[in-house]
């Protein structure tokens, strides 16, 4: 029989993965709790860090539907539940692990898909979604001025062609006249 506060521990990990849209998984063997501290305040607003279980977290993942982590829970684990832009929080874990080496990302999940630790860096080396969407409307913008320029020149070249044609016929007149 699971004691009462190991089942709580694993409802509330099941609650965090069904309600997060991500999760990455890490080892912190080495980090001191200012370091932790610190690392929880630079992914604030977009993921929680949770020092968790190896053992209560495969029971957690598999209640919540949640596969391809079983394999990285080894040594001493902590995830970050993703709540916000899952790339703002990769981009958080990939800085704190450059000027923390101890702080080791072992892999992730996203939208129910595992991620390898080479994914979620390079989902850290995307740019943001507000930079992405004004791209894309940058080209959508600079393709509606084309197809503007593509259907107004035929019209322009004609109108230049009639000009031309009145010009040389008036210039012809002109000297049939003279």
């Amino acid at each position: 029989m699971a004691r009462p506060d190991k089942a709580a521990a694993v409802a509330e990990l099941t609650d965090q993965f069904r309600s997060s849209n991500a999760a990455v998984l890490t080892e912190y063997r080495g980090l001191t709790v200012a370091q932790l501290k610190q690392l929880r305040r630079a992914l604030s607003g977009n993921a929680t860090y949770a020092v968790v279980k190896n053992t209560l977290t495969a029971i957690a993942a598999k209640q919540a539907g949640v596969v391809g982590l079983d394999d990285k829970l080894a040594g001493p684990s902590a995830i970050a539940f993703v709540t916000g832009d899952p790339v703002q929080a990769a981009k958080g874990l990939r800085d704190f692990a450059k000027a923390n080496p101890a702080l080791i990302i072992k892999g992730g999940v996203l939208d129910g898909r595992a991620l390898t630790a080479a994914e979620i860096t390079k989902l850290a080396d995307l740019e943001s979604r507000e930079v992405l969407l004004a791209k894309l409307a940058g080209a959508f913008k600079a393709s509606l001025y084309q197809a503007a320029y593509l259907f107004t020149a035929p019209a322009t070249q004609a109108v230049r062609t009639i000009d031309a044609l009145r010009e040389k016929q008036a210039a012809a007149s002109t000297e049939d006249a003279a």
